[in-house]
């Protein structure tokens, strides 16, 4: 059974903690957390501030991708805030080895992200590092975008890789999911969903996420 992570991105910031509440107790296993910095991607949405309230208001697991191009000046902060998984980016600046195992030394779990335009094996090098691998099946800094399908073999190379060595690596699939594309994904070996519009813009959230946990 996959993993369900939905994108905050996608709720009601009025009522953040609400909407939280609503998707654990309907049965979701984590929270994504999109940050973004305006510069790396367009857009700017959240910062460490808002993952503290979190944490203070929530003990469901904080999924916190950091859409930076600096990531090694913020992950003490977020790390301190609350994040339980702190996700960078591999087209972002800094030593991505160097920079996971100081996530790791924080007690944090850690994660390297994909976009669209970044292969696979890219990431082979640090998958002993890694507890978790996300691939973008969208071009990041924006929500409700449609599933780009080139993203299958990519999660697919990286299963066989993991298995291949062994390792305790999930992986994880953000972009365009919807009850939908969810079976490709997971088909091709992604155990991580990442849903914002299709969770939190259904008509019944907790029926919706019932049918994304029955895939």
């Amino acid at each position: 059974m996959a993993l369900l992570s939905p994108s905050i991105l996608s709720a009601d910031f009025c009522a953040l903690g609400r909407d939280v509440d609503r998707v654990i107790q309907a049965g979701a296993d984590m929270i994504h957390v999109d940050v973004m910095d305006g510069h790396f991607v367009p857009n700017i949405s959240i910062g460490v501030p808002v993952v503290q309230s979190l944490r203070r208001h929530t003990d469901a697991f904080l999924d916190v991708h950091l859409m930076i191009s600096q990531p090694e000046k913020y992950i003490d902060a977020f790390a301190q805030a609350g994040a339980d998984l702190v996700n960078i980016h591999y087209e972002a600046e800094g030593d991505k080895a160097e920079l996971l195992r100081r996530i790791r030394a924080l007690g944090k779990k850690a994660a390297l992200t994909i976009k669209p335009c970044t292969p696979a094996d890219a990431v082979f090098p640090y998958l002993p590092l890694l507890d978790m691998v996300l691939v973008m099946s969208v071009e990041p800094g924006f929500g409700g975008q449609s599933f780009m399908p080139e993203s299958l073999p990519k999660l697919r190379a990286l299963r066989a890789e993991i298995n291949r060595r062994g390792l305790r690596c999930d992986l994880e699939i953000d972009g365009g999911i919807t009850l939908q594309t969810a079976p490709l994904a997971i088909e091709a070996g992604a155990n991580v969903l990442v849903a914002g519009s299709a969770v939190y813009g259904a008509p019944d959230l907790d029926e919706r996420i019932r049918a994304f946990k029955a895939l």
